[in-house]
């Protein structure tokens, strides 16, 4: 006889809207993720920081090799020519 209860996870907190909302102001990631790592870290908003910044660099690492043909690049100066920027935003 097999015991199919060992594949179940218990999870010992109930994650609240209001969790999900702190750690999204927190990271800036998506409610479903935030939501995700809550669960998976039992509550943890450290652990959790960490799997969504792991999960971000899983994303950036496929998006690396995307070539970027299209952008923009702003210049400005100061009056007095003392000062200035440039912005450079290239898209995908």
């Amino acid at each position: 006889k097999h015991n199919y209860l060992h594949h179940l996870k218990v999870y010992s907190m109930a994650i609240t809207a209001a969790d999900v909302n702190k750690l999204r102001k927190m990271t800036g990631a998506g409610m479903m993720d935030c939501k995700k790592a809550l669960v998976e870290t039992d509550g943890d908003f450290d652990a959790a920081v960490d799997v969504l910044r792991k999960k971000g660099q899983k994303v950036a690492a496929k998006r690396g090799d995307n070539e970027t043909t299209e952008g923009l690049i702003f210049a400005e100066t100061t009056e007095d020519g003392k000062s200035g920027i440039v912005f450079a935003l290239s898209c995908e």
